[in-house]
């Protein structure tokens, strides 16, 4: 009786962990189905967001594409078609004329040295020594507080583009002019013999003088400016000789108020 009754309780405690384990490995096996399905899930989710924001990413690289090239076509056509006129100012004593838009683009000169732009360098760095030596006569010479504040004014302006054009030059690797070379036949330059009569003179003689041989000269150095923008080529060139003629003709009627006062 004992013996069946053991029986009976080891057989029911045997069918409880047999349950439990049978149990214990659903659980397992149930979780385990679970959280790999989830997984797979997870995954598909995150693929499709992936393959979403790629997408964005490749339509938006498309559409900027798309409206760069169409801006740069934009450009360039507004550029063919453009028919507004351009103004270009006229040389000293010309009025501004209108230019076409092909005209305004062969306007520009070059940024290339001819043998125009080298002659005027040339013979400018000449043609201002010579004025600088009637300036320098002033303080000694002249009677007129006003002469005297013009010349040391050619001075002051001309001694200094005497000093860039000649570093031009050497930049360029042109020969500076020579001083021994007879360069009377320039614009406006004095001879020899004038340049005897104005150190001789002084007071009002001098001052008479001098006016006459600056005007002179200075309207040879605006021939020369003009000669200069009218054949050159090179911009620096051409910007020098544009200063000279506004700073020549200004100093001209400075020269001629004083001659008829």
């Amino acid at each position: 009786m004992r013996s069946a009754q053991d029986d009976s309780e080891r057989f029911a405690r045997d069918d409880r962990e047999r349950f439990a384990r049978n149990g214990r490995a659903r659980f397992v096996r149930d979780n385990s189905e679970r959280f790999a399905r989830d997984d797979r899930e997870r995954f598909a989710r995150n693929g499709r967001a992936r393959l979403g924001r790629v997408l964005v990413a490749g339509v938006a690289f498309l559409l900027c594409a798309c409206f760069l090239s169409s801006c740069a076509e934009d450009v360039r056509e507004s550029a063919a078609v453009s028919t507004a006129p351009v103004i270009a100012p006229g040389r000293p004593g010309e009025e501004a004329r209108t230019l076409s838009p092909a005209e305004a683009a062969t306007a520009v000169p070059s940024p290339t040295v001819n043998a125009a732009d080298v002659r005027y360098v040339q013979d400018m760095i000449v043609h201002h020594r010579q004025a600088l030596d009637m300036a320098a006569l002033a303080p000694s010479h002249a009677s007129s507080t006003k002469l005297k504040a013009l010349a040391a004014r050619i001075h002051d302006v001309q001694e200094p583009e005497i000093r860039v054009m000649t570093s031009w030059l050497d930049r360029e690797h042109l020969p500076r002019p020579d001083h021994h070379a007879d360069h009377h036949d320039m614009p406006g330059m004095a001879t020899p013999e004038q340049m005897k009569a104005l150190r001789a003179a002084s007071g009002a003689t001098f001052d008479s003088l001098f006016l006459q041989m600056m005007v002179a000269h200075h309207e040879g150095a605006i021939t020369m400016a003009t000669t200069a923008l009218t054949e050159g080529s090179h911009l620096t060139v051409e910007q020098w000789a544009t200063d000279v003629i506004a700073e020549q003709t200004a100093e001209i009627r400075r020269m001629r108020e004083m001659q008829g006062a």
